[in-house]
């Protein structure tokens, strides 16, 4: 299933003159909203005045797309949105769990059972109702690979938990020209915030996912073929509630809705929205940059 926001229009200020000037149709109704207290100029006043109109102008061009929308991918989305980007596709195939509540955005009492993506969108036009939002119900694997262009967006967001597609997904964006990627390693059994790096791909340390992953990339002879950068961390905490379950008569790695991953690992939602972040923060810095 894929949704597409009917709204096209973005918000007018200094930094979307040229927007203005290119749409003079749209442009007399971009001010107003639902909502006579604000306009949604006010909506990126505080971006515009850290980052600067030019940087926002470059932000609001700039096409991303998510791959996973869970503890870690969700704020990432979240992040990217209320600072200014525009265009956005999140894929995912799960849907809300209760035991996603804990630490994903688009996770509530009310969303249980819903797309992760159709709920994500949702919750994102809440906070820009213009903002061009493409939901996609889906998962990235050798054999949905194809109708992904990756060639179309400027960013790459890796938030996927499967070792094979992530690898996959690695692999086709390091091979594509005009995207960079930005990857997550391992989010979960985690509880330090300090401990939470960025680095190149090759320097990541302790590291479970990324061993995998480098496991992974020799059992197959697909590596990828340019540097990228992560968020990670090196701490590797046991999951203490391992042993209550154990008494219920479930597996350690048990959960109540586990959609078909091999393994469930205790996260925190202090620990995936600094990840998450931290991704949507490496790409406002790489915009910054260019």
């Amino acid at each position: 299933m894929i949704s597409k926001s009917t709204a096209s229009s973005v918000p007018i200020n200094g930094i979307f003159a040229n927007f203005a000037l290119q749409n003079p149709t749209k442009s007399n109704n971009i001010h107003r909203t639902d909502n006579p207290m604000y306009a949604l100029t006010d909506i990126f006043d505080r971006s515009t005045l850290l980052l600067g109109e030019e940087n926002m102008k470059k932000l609001n061009e700039k096409k991303v797309i998510i791959f996973g929308i869970g503890g870690v991918g969700s704020w990432t989305a979240e992040a990217l949105i209320r600072t200014g980007l525009r265009s956005l596709t999140i894929v995912d195939a799960d849907k809300v769990a209760v035991s996603n509540i804990n630490r994903q955005v688009p996770a509530t009492t009310e969303t249980v059972g819903q797309s992760k993506t159709d709920a994500m969108r949702a919750h994102l036009l809440t906070i820009n109702p213009q903002a061009d939002i493409n939901a996609i119900t889906d998962i990235y694997t050798v054999a949905t690979a194809e109708k992904y262009d990756l060639e179309e967006y400027d960013y790459v967001v890796d938030a996927i938990d499967s070792i094979s597609d992530k690898a996959l997904l690695i692999y086709n964006a390091t091979r594509a020209k005009r995207p960079r990627l930005f990857s997550s390693m391992g989010a979960a059994l985690k509880t330090d915030p300090a401990r939470i790096k960025t680095g190149e791909f090759r320097t990541v340390t302790g590291c479970r996912l990324a061993a995998a992953l480098r496991h992974r990339f020799k059992k197959t002879g697909m590596y990828p073929s340019k540097k990228f950068r992560c968020v990670f961390s090196e701490e590797l905490s046991p999951n203490l509630g391992a042993e209550t379950r154990q008494e219920f008569g479930l597996r350690p790695d048990q959960a109540p809705m586990n959609f078909n991953k091999k393994t469930t690992n205790g996260s925190l939602c202090h620990i995936t929205a600094i990840f998450g972040m931290t991704l949507a923060g490496m790409i406002i810095r790489s915009i910054m940059a260019d």
